[in-house]
C-alpha cells in the first residue's frame, strides 16, 4: 500500500495532510498533493505549492505554561519533546478507506497548511480534494500567494482526523559539549533559519534570543488582519514554547544582546554571557519615525510586529476614522484592509499616487482609483506637519494647509534596518549590515539574515529573499558554505480591491513602458535601453501575466 503524505510549509509550518484534505478550500480528504491545483496557496500565509516540503510526521507539542513577561529561557522538557520524523523504510503507514494516502501541503511564505483530508470549505474546496484538483488560480487564504509557493511534507496519516505524533527524548540528541549557534531574532528570518538548520543538524545546541514574546507568525498577514477577522492571537501560529519544542532550542524571550565580543566569540545578554560557535543577526528593521510636531503624538501608532499590532487593535476599539501616513506598500495594504472592515480611512502621502516608488503612475493610479471608489480619501503631494489632540481624537495639519480630523493615526512610512547591535559590535554597515553572498559579515563567524542584511549591495524587505537566505545560511553554518541566489522574486501586494504583483526594477538606466492600460488593469514593464526586461508592475486582471514575464525577467542577483 501507498502511504499518505503530509506536506509542510517551510515558512509558517502549516501542514497539508493528504488523508484529511483541506475542506476549507474545497479539497476533499484523500486528495493527493500532486492533485491539488497548482495555483492553490497556503491558507495561513498564502505561498504556493513550491514552498512546501514533505515530511513523515508533524509535531503536536503540548505548550509549556509560562508567564508572558518571563525572561527565563524556554527549552523542551524530556516528556514534551517532539520531532519531525522522516519516513523510514519498514514503518507501517495508515490510509483512508480508499487506500490512497492523503497529503499535506505547506505554504513556504507563511506556513499555512493545506490538508487534503480536510479540504478548505471556506473556498468551497471539499474534504478529500487532492492538491492537483484545486483550481490553479486558488491562492493562500492568509497571504494570497499561489500554489507554486507550497511544498509537500510526506507523512503517513491515520484514518482519524489527525496523524499520530512520533516522539523521542530530543534532549538526548543535543550535544551540550558543543558551542551553540545563537540566533538573534525570532521573526520569519530567525525561525526559518532555525527550521532549515535543524533539517541538517539535530545535535548542535541552538539558542534564540528575542526582545518580544517569541510567537511565530507570518508578518505580511498583519496588514489583512481586520478584513480576515483575525485577532493577534489567531495570527500567531505557534508560541515560543511550541517553537522551542519543534526546534529543540532554548528561546530567551523578552531578552536582548547588550554587547558582542567578536574576538572571544561571546555575547552578553540581559541574562548573562554566552559563548557561541556561530552568531546570526536576524534583527529585522524598525519603523521610520517622522519629525511631526504637536501634542497628539500619543495617538500615533506604528506596526512592525505582532505585539505592535495587538497594541494598535486595542487602541482601535471604539474608533471609526483612521488617518494613515504613507501610501506605499504597507500604507496601501492597511487602507485596503480597514476600508473593507467598515472604517473611514484617510491617506496622506508626499508622492502623486499610491505605491509611487514601486510602479509607474498609470499602474499606481489604477490601485488608487479602486481604493478611492471604496471610500478611501487621499491627500497627495503633501505631508503631515502637526498632530494635535481634539476631543477624543486628533487634528492633523498638512503642509498644504488642509486639516484632517480623525480618531487615530497609523504611521506607515516604511522601515529601515535595525543596525544598533551591528554598529556597537563594529560590523561594517551601510543601509543594512553588509554581507557577502554567503551572508558573512565583516566579523568571523557572524552572519546577518533578513531585513537587516544588505547582501552584496541588495537590501530587500520581502519574504522570498529571506527564505532563500535561510536555506543557504543553514548549510553554511553547518559547514557547507553556500551562496544565495536571488532569481525572479515578484512581490504580491495585498490590495485585494485591485490586486498588484510587482517586480521592482533595480537602479539602472531604462524606462517604464505601458503595454496595457484599461479599467480592469495595467501591465507595465521596465526595460533597459538595450531592451532587457528588468522589472514589471501588474495590477487588476493583468496580474495573470506574472509567470509569462518571469520567464524573460533578469534575475535580481
Amino acid at each position: 500500500m501507498n502511504t499518505f503524505n503530509i506536506w509542510e510549509c517551510i515558512i509558517c509550518g502549516w501542514l497539508y495532510d493528504e488523508s484529511l484534505g483541506c475542506p476549507e478550500d474545497g479539497i476533499a480528504p484523500g486528495t493527493r498533493w500532486e492533485d491539488v491545483p497548482e495555483d492553490w496557496t497556503c491558507p495561513v500565509c498564502g505561498v504556493s505549492k513550491q514552498d512546501f516540503e514533505m515530511v513523515k510526521t508533524g509535531p503536536s507539542p503540548t505548550p509549556i505554561p509560562t508567564s508572558a513577561a518571563s525572561t527565563a529561557p524556554i527549552t523542551p522538557s524530556a516528556d514534551q519533546s517532539s520531532t519531525i520524523i522522516k519516513e523510514a523504510p519498514g514503518e507501517t503507514p495508515t490510509f483512508t478507506n480508499s487506500g490512497e494516502p492523503f497529503q499535506i501541503w505547506e505554504c513556504i511564505i507563511c506556513g499555512w497548511v493545506y490538508d487534503e483530508s480536510k479540504g478548505w470549505p471556506d473556498d468551497d474546496i471539499l474534504p478529500g480534494t487532492r492538491w492537483v484538483d484545486i483550481p490553479d488560480d486558488w491562492t493562500c487564504p492568509d497571504c494570497g500567494v499561489g500554489k507554486q509557493d507550497f511544498e509537500m511534507i510526506a507523512v503517513s496519516a491515520p484514518e482519524s482526523a489527525q496523524s499520530k505524533v512520533k516522539t523521542t527524548d530530543t534532549l538526548e540528541l543535543i550535544d551540550q559539549d558543543q558551542l551553540p549557534v545563537i540566533v538573534v531574532g525570532t521573526g520569519l528570518a530567525g525561525y526559518n533559519l532555525a527550521r532549515e538548520y535543524r533539517k541538517l543538524n539535530t545535535t548542535t545546541p541552538l539558542i534564540m534570543i528575542t526582545s518580544d514574546d517569541g510567537r511565530m507568525y507570518y508578518k505580511p498577514a498583519i496588514s489583512t488582519g481586520y478584513h480576515t477577522n483575525k485577532s493577534p492571537d489567531q495570527l500567531a501560529t505557534a508560541t515560543a514554547e511550541d517553537m522551542a519544542l519543534e526546534l529543540r532550542a532554548e528561546i530567551q524571550t523578552f531578552s536582548s544582546i547588550k554587547s558582542i565580543d567578536e574576538h572571544n566569540q561571546v555575547v552578553e545578554t540581559t541574562s548573562g554571557k554566552l559563548k557561541y560557535a556561530k552568531l546570526v543577526l536576524a534583527t529585522g528593521a524598525r519603523c521610520i519615525e517622522l519629525p511631526i510636531a504637536g501634542n497628539g503624538l500619543e495617538s500615533v501608532y506604528s506596526i512592525n510586529n505582532l505585539m505592535d499590532y495587538s497594541t494598535f487593535r486595542q487602541a482601535m476599539e471604539g474608533k471609526k476614522h483612521v488617518l494613515i501616513i504613507g501610501g506605499g506598500l504597507i500604507g496601501s495594504e492597511y487602507a485596503n484592509d480597514l476600508i473593507q472592515s467598515g472604517y473611514e480611512v484617510t491617506v496622506v502621502d508626499p508622492l502623486p499616487s499610491v505605491l509611487g516608488t514601486l510602479m509607474p503612475k498609470a499602474a499606481s493610479d489604477s490601485v488608487k482609483n479602486a481604493l478611492k471608489n471604496a471610500g478611501v480619501q487621499f491627500h497627495f503631494e503633501t505631508v503631515v506637519e502637526k498632530i494635535e489632540t481634539q476631543g477624543t481624537g486628533i487634528k492633523a495639519t498638512l503642509a498644504s494647509g488642509k486639516e484632517v480630523n480623525a480618531d487615530i493615526v497609523l504611521s506607515a512610512v516604511g522601515v529601515r534596518p535595525d543596525l544598533t547591535l551591528a554598529k556597537e559590535a563594529g560590523l561594517q554597515t551601510n543601509r543594512g549590515i553588509i554581507t557577502d553572498r554567503s551572508l558573512k559579515t565583516s566579523a568571523n563567524n557572524i552572519y546577518a539574515l533578513g531585513d537587516c542584511a544588505e547582501v552584496d549591495t541588495h537590501l530587500l524587505f520581502y519574504v522570498a529573499p529571506l527564505v532563500e537566505g535561510a536555506k543557504k545560511l543553514a548549510s553554511t553554518i553547518n559547514g557547507d558554505e553556500q551562496q544565495v541566489y536571488y532569481g525572479t522574486m515578484p512581490v504580491i501586494i495585498k490590495t485585494t480591491l485591485f490586486p498588484v504583483t510587482v517586480s521592482p526594477p533595480p537602479k539602472t538606466d531604462g524606462q517604464w513602458h505601458i503595454d496595457i492600460e484599461s479599467p480592469k488593469g495595467v501591465k507595465a514593464v521596465f526595460k533597459t535601453p538595450e531592451g532587457e526586461l528588468v522589472g514589471y508592475a501588474l495590477t487588476g486582471d493583468c496580474t495573470k501575466f506574472r509567470d509569462e514575464l518571469n520567464v524573460s525577467l533578469r534575475p535580481i542577483m
